[in-house]
């Protein structure tokens, strides 16, 4: 099951790019979140990890969606990886979400 993850930093932001991207990718749910990427409590994020079930696939518009920093995100996918779950951003010609998918590969770490 396509499962996205959409999260905006404040409450001026809104998320209905990512929303319209995320079922135009043919997610079947979406959590949403307002919350500063800095943040550690982030309880969306939390409620997906604990929803997914394997053969899953976690999707986001960009990774940094995903992570508070590298080091977080590496976490998120290792947890990801441990349940048989992929992970897909639907923007990979981003340089930054390309250097990352390239990482995760490297790491042996699944991306879909």
């Amino acid at each position: 099951m396509k499962i996205g993850y959409a999260r905006v930093s404040t409450k001026d932001q809104v998320l209905d790019l990512q929303l319209d991207a995320l079922n135009k990718d043919g997610c079947e749910m979406i959590f949403k979140e307002t919350a500063s990427g800095v943040k550690t409590d982030r309880p969306e994020l939390q409620k997906l990890l604990n929803h997914l079930r394997k053969g899953d696939i976690v999707v986001v518009y960009k990774l940094d969606r995903l992570g508070r920093s590298l080091k977080h995100l590496l976490e998120v996918v290792a947890e990801l990886n441990s349940k048989d779950v992929g992970i897909r951003s639907i923007n990979p010609h981003l340089k930054e979400d390309y250097f990352l998918i390239s990482l995760l590969r490297l790491l042996n770490l699944k991306e879909t």
